[in-house]
């Protein structure tokens, strides 16, 4: 009887499904995604609660824009200590304080608290770690030395992010309408905790604790400025978009520029890394901001939802790119043992930037209507175009 040799296992072709193959990606991934949904519930579940409580859209963005403003602040502390401590160590206490910091808040809208209550409350939830960073740490970790595989990981990422910012807007709406205001906020607290537990369960694909080192900041590293400023514009682009369209017609709609972008950076994440990130990086700001006038002229020009809700789904198109490229940047300059760090550093900014637009686009849309409140965006990416071209000058 001739010898029968066993037949090679078969590699997917398609990138994703090659990314999702290896050991543990599956199990990790799927409680990251469960702890990142709330990320696009927590803001539009507060403004919703805080308006409908208190009658004011500039107070709810206000509010939301205190709150991400101190996760700007106490997030790179927080990624600090995961690059010494190690992911499930730090992520799960830090996770518990945030989900207190939640109940906090629904408790003071629901008792009707004093004003600054809320603000605290709000603040309080700036200690939920960076999970998107965490899980784009493991796929580093994973897959070094194979750029190819990290671009996939990266887009990848950058798609759930955008998924989770599609579903999560909807459900807090949803929730929030069907049952009462506070449900939203109470959902993501619960869905926040159970993902981080289920992700930090998942130990054989952690990064190991890099040994401490007397490296200076990710800040210092030349090129790093320049993306924090440009990423901090492209925050405000988020913040002023999420809070004029839930403003002007609810926070359902926001899922179709989510989606948009959701589905520019699987086709992105499929495409050849490009050689020269830098100048992908001005492509990328450069179509946003021309997308981002779609929103505007809509909301010019008609009256009708079925429009604004087609350029929102358009608008979205660069946002992942631009995402995607950024943070390749960011792994290329940022050494291996600060990579939460210098990817939390980002994130912030990014939030920094959230809160600014989001505060922007309350005042003007409370005050001068949605057209004003729509040109927030295009300003705000304009601005990321302009930055990062000198910044890329210089580096």
């Amino acid at each position: 009887m001739p010898h029968e040799t066993a037949a090679p296992a078969l590699t997917p072709s398609n990138p994703y499904l090659r990314l999702l193959a290896t050991p543990g990606a599956r199990a990790f991934t799927a409680g990251n995604l469960l702890a990142r949904l709330p990320m696009g519930m927590f803001s539009v579940s507060a403004v919703i609660m805080i308006a409908g409580a208190h009658g004011s859209y500039a107070l709810a963005g206000a509010v939301t824009a205190t709150g991400l403003a101190a996760t700007a602040v106490v997030a790179p502390w927080t990624a600090r200590l995961v690059d010494r401590h190690g992911q499930a160590r730090i992520a799960v206490p830090a996770t518990a304080i945030a989900a207190i910091g939640s109940l906090a808040l629904v408790l003071c809208v629901h008792y009707d608290a004093p004003v600054w209550t809320l603000f605290a409350a709000y603040s309080a939830t700036a200690t939920a770690p960076n999970t998107g960073g965490m899980s784009r740490a493991r796929w580093a970790h994973l897959h070094q030395g194979d750029p190819a595989a990290l671009h996939t990981a990266n887009s990848f990422e950058q798609a759930a992010d955008e998924l989770c910012f599609m579903l999560g807007p909807v459900l807090a709406a949803t929730l929030c309408g069907a049952m009462f205001p506070e449900a939203g906020t109470l959902a993501g607290a619960v869905l926040m905790m159970t993902g981080v537990l289920i992700f930090a369960a998942q130990r054989a694909t952690e990064p190991p604790v890099a040994p401490r080192t007397r490296a200076a900041s990710p800040l210092r590293v030349r090129g790093m400025p320049a993306l924090l400023a440009a990423f901090l514009a492209t925050g405000a682009v988020f913040g002023a978009l999420e809070l004029v369209s839930i403003a002007h017609a609810g926070g359902a709609i926001l899922a179709l520029q989510a989606g948009g972008s959701c589905v520019a950076g699987l086709l992105y994440g499929s495409l050849r890394p490009a050689v020269d990130v830098r100048r992908r990086l001005l492509l990328c700001l450069t179509a946003m901001t021309a997308l981002m006038s779609l929103p505007l002229i809509a909301a010019a020009t008609t009256d009708s939802l079925l429009v604004l809700a087609g350029c929102l789904l358009v608008a979205g198109a660069a946002t992942a790119p631009t995402m995607v490229t950024v943070m390749t940047l960011v792994q290329r300059l940022t050494p291996r043992a600060q990579l939460n760090e210098g990817m939390t550093l980002m994130v912030t900014a990014l939030l920094g930037g959230v809160a600014a637009g989001s505060a922007v686009g309350g005042r003007l849309v409370e005050h001068s209507g949605t057209v004003a409140g729509y040109a927030v965006p295009m300003c705000a990416a304009a601005l990321a175009l302009v930055v990062a071209g000198a910044g890329t000058r210089k580096a």
